[in-house]
């Protein structure tokens, strides 16, 4: 394995908690009339239907882009003394430490990445971060993924990916990457049928090991 790459909402730091809690907090809902696993399958990819689903959800009381105002400043506030997930900087570290090229793919905006990045002092690690800025299609497509592999000049089976959502793992495999996931509490309900190993944090495995156990799939 010669590269890594990770998602970043929802792997990084949580902001997928941050942003259910910021609509439930919109809509005035509890938990039981905005579930989860509805909220979920919406993560991971193009905003526009998750605000489509959330103004369908004010029955006609908010338009869309009330909807954002209001929401993002929620959002914001949720986040305003961010943390990375556990395990995060020690995986980084480690590749790093071993000469691994690390990339970033997210369907996000750069400005969104990159200002959390610097928050959490890891801006540093990344030889390359790709965002919905450089592609037509973001996730499931693969383009972000792929974007970081032609940059790298490497096979797309000498990288990892690392993923939190069923939307970013199928954009990874499509690129011919192999998927860690390591899902957080909007996306563990997920099913995530083409990934290849499953992690609660990454505190739960080494990441020499994770690269071991992701090699040894090659190994006929």
């Amino acid at each position: 394995m010669k590269a890594v790459v990770f998602d970043f909402d929802g792997l990084i730091i949580d902001t997928e908690i941050a942003l259910y809690e910021a609509f439930r907090k919109l809509l005035k809902f509890e938990a039981s009339e905005f579930p989860i696993a509805d909220y979920a399958t919406y993560i991971g990819t193009d905003s526009k239907d998750l605000y489509d689903f959330i103004v369908e959800k004010t029955n006609g009381t908010m338009t869309l882009e009330e909807v954002i105002e209001k929401s993002s400043l929620l959002h914001k506030d949720n986040l305003k003394n961010p943390v990375a997930r556990d395990g995060v900087e020690d995986y980084l570290r480690k590749a790093k430490s071993l000469g691994m090229k690390i990339g970033l793919a997210s369907s996000s905006d750069r400005k969104w990445v990159t200002y959390f990045l610097q928050e959490l002092n890891l801006l540093e690690y990344f030889d390359i971060i790709q965002t919905k800025d450089d592609v037509e299609k973001v996730k499931p497509d693969p383009a972000l993924y792929l974007n970081v592999i032609n940059y790298f000049g490497i096979d797309p089976s000498e990288a990892i990916a690392f993923e939190d959502s069923a939307n970013g793992s199928k954009a990874a495999v499509a690129a011919g990457l192999k998927c860690v996931i390591v899902p957080n509490k909007i996306t563990e309900t997920l099913s995530f049928e083409n990934s290849h190993l499953k992690l609660t944090s990454m505190k739960e495995k080494e990441f020499t090991d994770v690269v071991k156990e992701i090699e040894s799939l090659y190994v006929s």
